[in-house]
């Protein structure tokens, strides 16, 4: 039994180790250049008809919302903030969507905001032409299940259905809707998106197309500059990244889910937090230069008004000088002229 527990505790060890180690490393794309608009393959049915809303928000319910923010507790506790699966998304949050999609040409991406739309779901899994029939009835078949079957409004739980080509947010966070329309454009440039689906839903594999998701969320951030949301999404989606971790590594480790989940998450809190305050410092200091730029544009703009003003001093001075040296020299002349003419004169 001691060397059960020792190698588990083992285990437990490296598995947080290589959470600090992969969420160091995939931030990799927020300091290189961001692709907008990258070639995507779409359905040739478009999934939207004429007229109809990209973005729909589900009615408000406060009896099922607040149970589904009961139930979203334990995720909010993980990621350690009150607007996960809050079931009460804001207009900033889904602007925040909204404009990343049109920004990078996602115009059959469906946003459904806390709302509950089986039916629709059924209806986009049969028209989204770009993943095989195969893949739909089969694989898509259990996600649209999972979804008619496994209310998101209840359970929570943001996500994105490369089936039906749809985010679902339940969560109060712009970066949290960004990385889910991470997801969007990464399947939109896939060629068999349902084999793509399907191995990145397998253990390990998962991590991935995360990893790719999360990058491109940071990614923009940056070449938006939304530094304020950038700091928020390295201390939500660091975390997050860690249940995936744990959830890769759950049926390798004698421990429960969410007990792994719990382990991991404390080393991508540390690792998250100390990204978002190189982020502040990397504002402060943009700040201050640009403070320094216009203080020295100001002064040279002005450098050559005070040459002027002061070449005019030099010049007025020089003229003011020069006449009062005149005016006693004209003084003698006068005075010597007639003591002349007397003189003669006598």
């Amino acid at each position: 039994m001691f060397f059960l527990r020792r190698n588990s505790a083992q285990k437990a060890f490296w598995l947080m180790l290589s959470v600090c180690l992969l969420c160091a490393s995939i931030s990799g794309c927020a300091t290189t250049p961001y692709v907008y608009q990258p070639a995507l393959i779409e359905s040739p049915e478009p999934l939207l008809a004429a007229g109809e809303p990209q973005i729909v928000r589900g009615k408000r319910r406060p009896v099922i919302d607040g149970i589904g923010w009961v139930v979203g507790v334990p995720g909010k506790v993980l990621l350690w903030n009150r607007r996960v699966d809050n079931h009460n998304v804001s207009p900033e949050t889904e602007a925040a969507i909204a404009a990343y999609l049109e920004k990078n040409g996602l115009e059959q991406v469906k946003v459904r905001v806390n709302e509950y739309d089986p039916l629709g779901e059924w209806k986009r899994l049969r028209k989204n032409k770009a993943v095989g029939w195969g893949w739909r009835y089969t694989a898509g078949t259990l996600t649209a299940l999972s979804y008619t079957l496994l209310p998101g409004r209840i359970i929570g739980g943001d996500n994105y259905n490369p089936f039906t080509n749809t985010i679902s947010l339940y969560s109060d966070l712009p970066a949290v809707a960004l990385h889910e329309g991470g997801h969007a454009k990464d399947f939109g440039t896939r060629k068999y998106k349902g084999t793509y689906a399907v191995a990145g839903a397998l253990p390990v594999v998962s991590l991935w197309p995360e990893a790719i998701a999360t990058n491109d969320a940071l990614g923009y951030l940056r070449a938006e500059e939304d530094f304020e949301t950038e700091e928020e999404a390295y201390r939500v989606l660091y975390p997050a990244y860690a249940t995936y971790i744990a959830g890769a590594a759950t049926p390798f480790l004698p421990y429960a889910d969410l007990a792994v989940k719990a382990g991991t998450v404390i080393p991508a809190h540390l690792v998250g937090r100390w990204k978002a305050r190189e982020v502040k410092q990397e504002q402060l200091a943009r700040y201050a230069r640009s403070e320094l730029q216009q203080v020295s544009a100001t002064q040279t703009e002005q450098l050559p008004e005070q040459e002027d003003q002061k070449h005019q001093q030099i010049q007025q001075a020089y003229f003011e000088q020069a006449a009062s040296t005149d005016e006693p020299k004209g003084q003698t002349d006068q005075f010597v002229k007639p003591v002349n003419f007397n003189q003669a004169d006598e």
